[in-house]
């Protein structure tokens, strides 16, 4: 592979940019490998460039059943942060985060990480306090956090709503500045390039139609190019996992299928160099702006399951109502286009980076809301499981039994319902 740099784009803009290769080799499926890992989205392939770069096992292949960056990795609002108050969740997101900031350089691959903060805003003295709690405990774990007054806020972001008689008076804000967005097809690009250089095997259009079993484990999968054996193999199919667990005889786990949709407007002038946020009685909703210009929101899930990747007006009319009550100067903006994102919600949602109780099988599942965040973590976690058929103390409270032992991660302490994570 040859490295990215200035002087080489220079020198191909001379010579008519004919020496440039394809980023990563469109690998036809062997018969056998040390691993496989199921699913070809973010998170599948920053477990394979780990179990590569990292453990020294490069006889690894990855499948995927349509084409790199067609799934949730490219289906987000591209938001990076670490600020989470629960046990289990606090350690790996920062550790993530930690990841995130040098990913550029490891991977000699633009990820477009802008470390522009998050700004979470709060419109009542209970909501003040249960931000007040999180920064605290993320103050104590070592994560930068920090209060913002009204004014202060205002003068941050000038042209949110803060009018006194308006429905949702703002108070106050807390920010990360560390946190902040990235492009999400380079993210996988960047990782499928590195893997792909490190000897591991993409495979795409390749879907698996079942696994198998020999002598109590899991010997290999059936796919749509035929069969493939491995000793160990890891899913991380995110909407699909109850559909691949179901073949792969773990029976039901404790997630939900549901659709997350997201908007881009049209391109307008610098507006927002920020993130805002805020999630409360009055809804949910988040918004930055694209390097392209385009701003770039989300809100709330559908409320019932669904595997498809389209949205409905419900959901258009709920997210532009958030919008236009903290920042209605977007008013005359047109939306540009609209996706949905297939989520596996966990019943406390937080995730699963696992063993399972088959042998040989390794579960990276149950990210809800914070997928495209955890990508670089949950990559280093999973192979680290996989790789030494234990896991890590990043990610030894990831577990499914969890719930059976009672002690759920519940974020945002909604209880066992998929569907208010």
């Amino acid at each position: 592979m040859k490295r990215y740099s200035a002087l080489r784009i220079l020198k191909e803009g001379l010579s008519g940019h004919k020496g440039w290769q394809p980023a990563w080799r469109d690998a036809a499926p062997k018969p056998a490998y040390d691993v496989i890992v199921i699913g070809g989205g973010g998170h599948g392939l920053a477990t394979a460039y780990y179990l590569a770069r990292i453990h020294g096992i490069t006889n690894v292949a990855l499948l995927e059943k349509g084409w790199i960056g067609g799934g949730n990795s490219g289906r987000n609002t591209t938001i990076v942060r670490s600020n989470y108050s629960m046990e289990g969740n606090t350690a790996f997101y920062e550790h993530s985060l930690k990841l995130w900031e040098g990913l550029s350089q490891e991977l000699n691959y633009n990820v477009m990480f802008s470390q522009r903060g998050h700004l979470s805003l709060f419109f009542t003295p209970g909501q003040r306090d249960a931000l007040a709690r999180r920064y605290n405990i993320m103050r104590l774990n070592g994560i930068d956090g920090e209060f913002l007054s009204r004014d202060q806020v205002q003068k941050m972001v000038p042209h949110l709503n803060y009018s006194e008689d308006s429905r949702f008076p703002i108070m106050g804000g807390f920010l990360q500045p560390r946190a902040g967005t990235a492009r999400h097809d380079a993210v996988n690009w960047g990782y499928a390039r590195a893997a792909s250089a490190l000897g591991v095997d993409i495979i795409q259009n390749c879907e698996v139609t079942g696994f198998i079993h020999e002598g109590g484990k899991i010997q290999g999968v059936e796919t749509s190019r035929g069969e493939i054996r491995a000793e160990k193999i890891g899913m991380a199919v995110a909407g699909s996992t109850s559909l691949l667990a179901k073949m792969a005889g773990l029976g039901k786990l404790p997630i939900e299928s549901h659709k997350l949709q997201a908007f881009v407007s049209e391109p307008i002038k610098p507006f927002l160099d920020t993130v805002v946020v805020y999630s409360a009685y009055n809804g949910h909703f988040y918004i930055s702006q694209s390097d392209k210009g385009g701003m770039v929101f989300g809100g709330d899930l559908d409320g019932y399951n669904s595997y498809a990747q389209r949205g409905n007006l419900p959901i258009y009319t709920d997210v532009a109502g958030c919008a236009m009550n903290v920042m209605p100067a977007l008013g005359r903006v047109k939306i540009l286009r609209q996706w949905a994102g297939i989520m596996d919600m966990s019943m406390d949602g937080s995730p699963f980076i696992t063993k399972t109780n088959i042998d040989g099988l390794y579960l990276n599942a149950g990210w809800c809301y914070g997928g495209f965040k955890a990508i670089p973590g949950s990559g280093w976690c999973f192979a680290h499981t996989i790789a030494n058929d234990a896991p890590h103390e990043i990610n030894s409270p990831l577990t499914l039994d969890r719930y059976r032992q009672g002690r759920q991660i519940d974020e945002s302490g909604h209880g066992p319902f998929p569907k208010a994570h």
